[in-house]
C-alpha cells in the first residue's frame, strides 16, 4: 500500500511537471499594449470661476484623449495663490513627467515653477506668465498686441474721442497688465478719455458693481473696455438696469464661441477680441516634449476680432 502511494506521488509530480507551461520573454524593445509606458500630465488651473478656464480644461482634456499614453490630473487653485503653489509642489513629490499651468499671479508663483524646471521637470506655462526664464514653454497670445488692436478699433469706432471706462483684470497677472498697457497705446494720441477704471478681477459680478459705480457717477460713458468679455457683460448687465444700454458701446476679450462671439451676435457687445485657450497647443507641447524632441520657448497663437459686421464670416485675424 504504501509502496503504491509513493508511485502515485512521483507520477503526479511528474505530470505536473510535464504540463507547466512556460510564459515567454518579450524580445528587448518590445511591450505589450497594458505594459506600454505610461506619462502623466499635472495640470494647475488657476481658477475655475471664469468661462474661459473651463473651456482650457476642456480642450486640455480633448487634446489628451487624443493619446492613450498619457494621463492628466487636474487641479484647480480656486483664486488662492498659495493653494496653487502647493499643487505645483504636490506634481514635483510626484514626480510628474510635466507640468502645465495658468499662473493665478506672476511673482508669487515663480519660485515654485523655477524648482520644478531646476529638477528636470519640463514646465509648460499657460496664459498668464511668470518672472524669469526658469520655464520650458510658454503658450498664450500676444496681450499687448491684443489690446493695442482694441485700443485702435475703439479710436475708430468713437472717431477719435469719448469717455470710456476699462474694468481691467487681474493686476497682479501679467495679462491685465499686457491688455491695459497695450490699450493705453492704442488710444494715445486720440482724444479718448478714461473717466473710471477698476480691477475687476476677472469676474463678472465685480464688473457688474464697479459699472453700477461708474454709472452713479458719470451722466456721459461712450463705451465700456473690459479686460475679458464675463467682464464686458457683466457692465452690459449694470447698464441695462439703468436704462442706458442703449447710450454706451461694449468691448471685451476672450471670443469664446458660446461667450464673446454669442453676445456679438445678440448685439450685447460691439466686438469681442479673441484670446484662444491653449489647450491644445500646451498638450500638443507636452507630447514633443516627451517624444524627446525640442520645442520653442515661445507659442505665440494668432487671435481674431469678431464684430457684427464679421461674425459670420469667422471674424478677422488681427495684423502682425
Amino acid at each position: 500500500m504504501k509502496k503504491n502511494f509513493v508511485l502515485a506521488v512521483l507520477c503526479a509530480v511528474i505530470c505536473l511537471t510535464s504540463c507547466k507551461k512556460t510564459t515567454p520573454q518579450a524580445a528587448p524593445g518590445t511591450e505589450t499594449k497594458n505594459e506600454a509606458k505610461k506619462w502623466t500630465i499635472g495640470m494647475s488651473q488657476c481658477n475655475l470661476g471664469e468661462p474661459w478656464r473651463v473651456q482650457m480644461n476642456a480642450d486640455i482634456k480633448m487634446a489628451a484623449d487624443q493619446h492613450p499614453e498619457i494621463s492628466v490630473v487636474f487641479k484647480d487653485a480656486q483664486n488662492d495663490t498659495l493653494r496653487q503653489q502647493a499643487q505645483v509642489e504636490e506634481f514635483i513629490s510626484a514626480g510628474v513627467d510635466v507640468i502645465i499651468i495658468s499662473p493665478k499671479e506672476a511673482a508669487p508663483l515663480t519660485p515654485v515653477v523655477a524648482q520644478a524646471y531646476d529638477k528636470g521637470i519640463p514646465v509648460i506655462v499657460m496664459d498668464r506668465r511668470v518672472l524669469g526664464d526658469k520655464y520650458t514653454c510658454f503658450v498664450g497670445a500676444d496681450n499687448k498686441k491684443i489690446g493695442l488692436a482694441a485700443g485702435k478699433w475703439i479710436v475708430q469706432k468713437l472717431g477719435g474721442k469719448g469717455k470710456v471706462v476699462e474694468l481691467k483684470g487681474l493686476m497682479t497677472s501679467t495679462p491685465g497688465q499686457d491688455r491695459h498697457n497695450g490699450f493705453m497705446e492704442g488710444i494715445k494720441d486720440s482724444q479718448i478719455e478714461i473717466v473710471f477704471d477698476a480691477d475687476m478681477k476677472w469676474l463678472e459680478p465685480n464688473a457688474r458693481k464697479e459699472m453700477e459705480s461708474a454709472l452713479a457717477r458719470f451722466p456721459e460713458i461712450n463705451l465700456v473696455y473690459a479686460h475679458n468679455d464675463p467682464g464686458a457683460h457683466g457692465a452690459y448687465l449694470a447698464a441695462k438696469a439703468a436704462g442706458r444700454e442703449k447710450d454706451i458701446l461694449f468691448v471685451g476679450i476672450d471670443g469664446l464661441q458660446q461667450e464673446g462671439q454669442a453676445y456679438v451676435k445678440q448685439g450685447l457687445l460691439s466686438a469681442s477680441f479673441e484670446y484662444p485657450t491653449g489647450g491644445k497647443e500646451s498638450v500638443e507641447a507636452a507630447m514633443a516634449l516627451l517624444s524627446g524632441k525640442t520645442i520653442e520657448k515661445e507659442i505665440t497663437l494668432a487671435s481674431r476680432v469678431f464684430t457684427k459686421d464679421n461674425i459670420d464670416a469667422g471674424g478677422e485675424w488681427l495684423s502682425e
